[in-house]
Order: structure tokens, then C-alpha cells, then sequence
């Protein structure tokens, strides 16, 4: 049989306010194409199906139209976990219709696992399927111990247990897989990602995947990667760079062709769907970025720059740059007080006192002048106020200029 993994899709997922809802809809359509080309019989979607667990109604009927598009009338089959930022009831909610059309929505994790007999090919796959396993799901206290490495010790051993369990149906005849939606020991993230880690705690040591799987269909982690350089235990990746922090990855998904007892050959398969994510780094000032604008460069990308400059960035600015390309999406000035990394004294930023950064903010901000001793003394009021105030009252910062800098 031949399968396509894939995962973290985060439908409804914006970019600063800005909808992603035309590029994942695009992604459907390349999807689409690819099983029909490729043949794929099994479509493991490993987690991750919506951005949050309560999604805009947009973002459902994409998810739905997309699963009746691959299994095509029960032609092929799919099956989907939940992940962290799925609802998993929502995610499962469907799963009586769906199964009647070879789909298959696992949303708690179950000591069941997912049988999918291949017509095609006559073969049968058993699935160790699991979804986010948190204690909360998992209806379970996994240990009353707060030190960090005996509460991820306690969790990897517990996800362990539950993989052996569903790995117990797998069989010489038939094509063992395991999917689950977890971070593995040493995977390597970017800013995109939800962490379900909470410092080390829900981290799983690649051991308690080892059950015997001819392949570990893995989500979570937003780039493609595999676990400890096992081929054949991967992280998908996510089909959208969804984060700056992922400007420049190649996105994609995985395809193996799959025998009983015959080891797998998973390669991967570029996407060309989505608007890239680029940084630009203007040191020549709002000269360069114009004539970059001018010249088409990134016509169709997503961009966060960072514009050297030495008179105070206007809104007028920055209504401008944003009318010659809509895109752009952070626009962060930096000046040359700034671009040192310590002032006279040796001191960097971090160990200047409050009113000394104000006072440079200020001085920049109005184009020169001085804060009297009164403005100085009413910032500091604020400031002393803002330390006494409980952090889950806290207020977020408040951003100077649209996606400039905060003070």
C-alpha cells in the first residue's frame, strides 16, 4: 500500500490579523493532486486539524471539504488524530458518518487501535493511533511530584505504556504504523508552535515509540525533521510556514510506499502552495526598501523587515510602505542607538535604568527634545505601578508604532 503523512494544518490560523484561509484552501487542492498522483491508499493526518479548539466556521468547512476530497468516496482511507490545539471531541464529533466514507477521527487517546484494510491491494494496516495525550485527556494525574525530569520521566513512560498497548494488535501480516501528536526528546522547534512541553515536562524520549512500527508518523513540530536521524520515525512538518522563525524552510509531506514485514523508503514531497514568509533587513534606509518595492522583489511574500533609519518613522511611513506592498507585515525601525549593543559606560540595553531608556525613547520619538523632569517623573509613577500589579492582570504592551517598537 502506499501512504502519505502529514499534519499540523492549524485551519483558521491568522498571520498578525491577516487570514491564511486562500493558502490553506490552496493546500487542499495541491493535496488533493498529490494523493490522485501518487495513488496513496492511507492518508495519516497526525494532529493539529484547526488553530484552536473553538475554530471560525470557515476553517470546519475547509477541514470537511478537504477529508470528502482525499478519500474520494471511500476510494482511499484517512485518518486523523487530534493534536494540542484541536477540540477532541469536535475533531471526533463526525466519526460515525465519516467511517461509512473511509474516514477515520480519533480524538481521546483509546487502547484501541485503527485497522484500514486496502482494497487495492489486499493488505490490512493497523494503526497506533494517539492523540494529544495530556493528563487532562489522558483523565489521569501521572505523577504529584514537581521536579521537572521525574514528571517527564512519569509522562514518557506513560505514553510508552499506551503505544505498547496499541502496538500489541500489530502483526507479521499486516503494515504496522504508529501516529500520535507529542514532542519528542530533541526535536527541534520554531516560534509557531504551542508548547506542550511546559519546560521538559510532556517531552517523550524516542524509546516509547519503539514498538515495533515500520513507520512513527509524528505532529506537533512545524518543521519537517527526523526523530534522532531515524528514517522512518518523522515529523511531517506543517504545509504553511505559519511563524517568522520559519522564513526560508521548505515545506512538505512524506510518501512510502509500505509491505508486511518489509522495512519503508519515506521521501519527501515539496509543496509549492503557500505565500513565503521572508525577512528583510534594509541597512541603506526607506531608500532601499523603495527601490526593493519598485524592483517586484517578494511580490507575493509575507514580510517582516527591519529598516535602519535616522529621522523618526512617521505613520505616514508606514501607511505608505504598506500601500506599495500588502504584504509587509512587521515594520521595525531601528536607529543607530539602538544598533549598538552597549552605550558609553559598556552598559547593554538590558542593564540601563528605566529612565534612561525613556529618555533616549523620548528623545528619538520627538525628534530630539528633552522629557522634562515632570514627564520623567510621571513615566516612573506608571512604571512603579505596572511592577505592583498582579501578572495575571497584567496589560500587554502597547506597540508604538503598528508594528514597530514597544516601549
Amino acid at each position: 500500500m502506499r501512504i502519505l503523512h502529514t499534519a499540523d494544518w492549524h485551519f483558521g490560523r491568522s498571520l498578525e490579523g491577516r487570514s491564511r484561509l486562500e493558502e490553506q484552501a490552496a493546500f487542499v487542492d495541491e493535496l488533493a493532486g498529490i494523493v490522485r498522483e501518487e495513488s496513496i491508499d492511507l492518508v495519516l493526518l497526525a494532529g493539529d486539524v484547526y488553530d484552536s479548539v473553538n475554530p471560525p466556521a470557515a476553517a470546519e468547512q475547509l477541514f470537511y471539504e478537504a477529508l470528502s476530497r482525499l478519500a474520494d468516496g471511500g476510494k482511499r482511507t484517512v485518518a486523523v488524530i487530534a493534536g494540542n490545539h484541536d477540540h477532541p471531541e469536535r475533531v471526533a464529533a463526525s466519526a460515525p458518518l465519516a467511517m461509512r466514507s473511509g474516514i477515520r477521527l480519533v480524538g481521546m487517546p483509546t487502547d484501541q487501535p485503527v485497522t484500514v484494510d486496502v482494497v487495492r491491494t489486499g493488505e490490512r494496516a493497523v494503526i497506533a493511533a494517539l492523540p494529544y495525550p495530556s493528563e487532562s485527556r489522558l483523565r489521569e494525574l501521572l505523577s504529584e511530584e514537581t521536579d521537572e525530569a521525574i514528571l517527564r520521566t512519569a509522562y514518557s513512560e506513560r505514553v510508552g505504556r499506551l503505544m505498547t498497548r496499541l502496538g500489541e494488535s500489530f502483526g507479521p501480516d499486516s503494515v504496522n504504523l504508529a501516529m500520535s501528536h507529542i514532542y519528542v526528546l530533541g526535536g527541534l522547534e520554531t516560534d509557531s508552535e504551542r508548547p506542550i512541553q511546559i519546560g521538559g515536562a510532556y517531552t517523550v524520549d524516542p524509546s516509547a515509540l519503539r514498538i515495533g512500527a515500520d513507520y512513527v508518523a509524528l505532529g506537533h513540530l512545524h518543521r519537517p525533521q527526523r526523530v534522532h536521524g531515524d528514517e522512518r520515525m518523522r515529523y511531517s512538518g506543517s504545509p504553511l510556514a505559519y511563524s517568522f522563525s520559519e522564513a526560508g524552510q521548505s515545506k512538505s509531506v512524506i510518501v512510502f510506499d509500505a509491505e508486511p514485514g518489509k522495512p519503508v523508503q519515506p521521501k519527501e514531497l515539496l509543496l509549492s502552495c503557500g505565500r513565503p514568509l521572508v525577512k528583510w533587513t534594509a541597512k541603506g534606509g526607506l531608500s532601499e526598501v523603495y527601490g526593493w518595492l519598485e524592483d517586484g522583489r517578494d511580490s507575493r511574500s509575507w514580510i517582516d523587515l527591519d529598516v535602519w533609519m535616522t529621522e523618526t518613522m512617521t505613520m505616514l511611513h508606514v501607511q505608505q510602505l504598506r500601500r506599495l506592498h500588502s504584504g509587509i507585515v512587521h515594520i521595525r525601525p531601528v536607529y543607530p542607538e539602538t544598533e549598538a549593543s552597549a552605550d558609553e559606560d559598556g552598559r547593554s540595553r538590558d542593564q540601563l535604568p528605566a529612565e534612561e531608556l525613556f529618555r533616549r525613547f523620548y528623545t528619538r520619538q520627538t525628534g530630539g527634545a528633552e522629557p522634562d523632569a515632570e514627564t520623567v517623573r510621571l513615566f516612573l509613577e506608571l512604571v512603579a505601578e505596572e511592577d505592583e500589579t498582579p501578572a495575571s492582570e497584567e496589560p500587554q504592551a502597547v506597540s508604538v508604532l503598528e508594528g514597530g517598537e514597544e516601549a
